[in-house]
């Protein structure tokens, strides 16, 4: 008799059970927190931007290179390549590159100007100097540094340096600037030595990332890389124009500091050290634009575009 009462009992308190908790969950619920906030996509990063998440570039490091199709302009990185810098610095001021000519496009790869006929001499400027292919020893950990979080295949470690994309490897105690659209490097020949800046190209192309840390990389273009990628291609090897007449003249090259103010070109550059920039390259990583169902929770140092633009235009409200 009373091992029959058991299941009753049990069935008893399994029904009080289930009285409660439908009591339960007919009763208020509590407050459920505001939706989160959708996160800004690039162009919304860039819209909230203060003027202090940009820098203008130094005026001793923009090259002007004006030919008859529009004004190229270039940023020097002295920090990278010191002395290719200086070089290029005096083969300006002594008017190397005025009515030289771009001389060669090879697409999908680079654009080249220089002397194509090696018919000048310069008056002040080297003709050869040591390759500076990287930054080595104790400068390297000095260099303002902000690495992306992801793997690239051909460093260890990317990201950006002052603006400029670049590469690290700490524990090799070496940093080199990376070959990505729109980086100027300098023309060489097989012999390390052979390079001075007198013969310059951009790459108009897919990263030729092989070239890193064999070319002495000394900076980017800012503006005109929709001139150098446009012009006509070379016919004949390696994208060299076969005949002279072929090649795209250069009226001049002007360093900006040469300049008086109210001649230079007031650009801006986002910096690359801010809480703004690591806004930027979260929203680049994970697009969040309407166009795109699966973003790709991944950056490359070549796919992280660096904004630039004019002085005025990059007045705005601060991030928030």
């Amino acid at each position: 008799m009373r091992r029959s009462m058991v299941p009753a009992r049990l069935a008893a308190a399994a029904l009080l059970c289930l009285s409660i908790t439908a009591h339960a969950a007919d009763g208020p619920k509590p407050a459920t927190s505001a939706a989160a906030k959708p996160a800004p996509t690039s162009a919304d990063v860039l819209a909230a931007a203060s003027a202090t998440d940009w820098r203008q570039p130094d005026p001793e490091n923009l090259l002007y290179m004006d030919l008859a199709q529009g004004r190229v302009i270039i940023e020097l990185a002295p920090a990278f390549a010191p002395a290719h810098v200086d070089n290029i610095r005096k083969l300006v001021r002594e008017g190397w590159f005025d009515g030289l000519a771009v001389d060669r496009v090879q697409d999908n790869y680079v654009t080249q100007w220089g002397d194509a006929d090696n018919s000048r001499t310069p008056k002040t400027a080297q003709t050869k100097l040591a390759p500076e292919f990287v930054v080595r020893g104790a400068a390297v950990a000095k260099l303002p540094f902000t690495p992306l979080p992801d793997k690239d295949n051909y460093a260890p470690e990317t990201g950006f340096a002052d603006g400029f994309p670049a590469a690290r490897d700490l524990k090799g105690q070496q940093a080199w600037l990376v070959h990505c659209y729109g980086m100027v490097g300098v023309g060489r020949d097989m012999a390390l030595d052979s390079g001075s800046g007198a013969e310059l190209y951009a790459v108009i192309g897919q990263a030729p990332r092989h070239l890193d840390r064999n070319i002495t990389v000394v900076g980017r273009v800012l503006r005109g890389m929709e001139i150098l990628s446009s012009l006509p291609r070379g016919k004949a090897a390696m994208g060299f124009y076969d005949k002279p007449e072929d090649r795209i003249p250069i009226t001049q090259v002007r360093l900006a500091a040469d300049l008086p103010a109210d001649q230079r070109e007031n650009l801006v550059v986002l910096r690359t050290d801010t809480p703004t920039w690591a806004a930027y390259v979260e929203a680049r990583r994970n697009r969040r634009e309407e166009f795109f169902p699966v973003p790709a929770g991944h950056i490359d140092v070549c796919n992280m575009p660096l904004p630039v633009r004019t002085m005025e235009s990059a007045q705005a409200k601060p991030l928030r």
